[in-house]
């Protein structure tokens, strides 16, 4: 009698540890899952929301493609110049930034004013917007962000490229091809972390 007590003594201790050893693990993995969350979201900020929501509104165009064009070409540095002398937020080169200032017929903004995060979102919003209404296709609009819409429409009217000559199939720069994957992880970040 005495033995099974013992056995049965033994069986409750050990299914005890086996569940505090369970309850461990899972909130070890809870915890570590809130880490890489958190983690996740402090890589990917909305700052300048302000802005982004206004100018999304205006060109009617998706706020977190916005934010994954700033996180990839900026990460969110106001101030940032690109090798080749792109500025701002959302890297408007010079002669794009003349051409943006014709199309909005716009007499007043300078170049220096891309390093002012309003100015620089309301020209990158117009010429994400201008692209997405020219190019009709996601993929080939962010292509021709990063290589240009001249790049792109030859590229297109290549069949290696393009099947039907109005999305891009392949793209054969490997720079803009990995621009795009970033591009597009950027954005998939922001749909599941801000997803409600």
């Amino acid at each position: 009698m005495r033995k099974r007590k013992n056995r049965t003594g033994f069986f409750i201790f050990v299914l005890l540890f086996v569940i505090i050893v369970i309850a461990a693990i899972i909130t070890g993995i809870d915890a570590a899952k809130k880490l890489e969350y958190e983690r996740r979201l402090a890589a990917h900020p909305k700052w300048y929301s302000e802005y982004v929501e206004k100018y999304a509104a205006e060109y009617e165009i998706d706020e977190d493609i916005i934010y994954a064009v700033i996180k990839t070409e900026s990460d969110f540095d106001c101030e940032a110049v690109s090798n080749v002398g792109a500025r701002g937020l959302m890297q408007i080169m010079e002669e794009t930034f003349d051409w943006i200032k014709f199309r909005l017929d716009d007499d007043i903004t300078v170049y220096d004013e891309m390093f002012d995060p309003e100015t620089n979102i309301r020209y990158g919003a117009y010429l994400v917007d201008y692209l997405f209404e020219k190019f009709g296709d996601k993929d080939t609009a962010i292509a021709a962000y990063h290589a240009g819409a001249g790049s792109v429409s030859t590229w297109l009217e290549d069949k290696e490229n393009s099947a039907d000559g109005k999305r891009l199939d392949s793209i054969p720069s490997e720079t803009t091809s990995h621009y795009v994957n970033k591009i597009n992880n950027a954005l998939s970040n922001y749909k599941e972390l801000y997803a409600q």
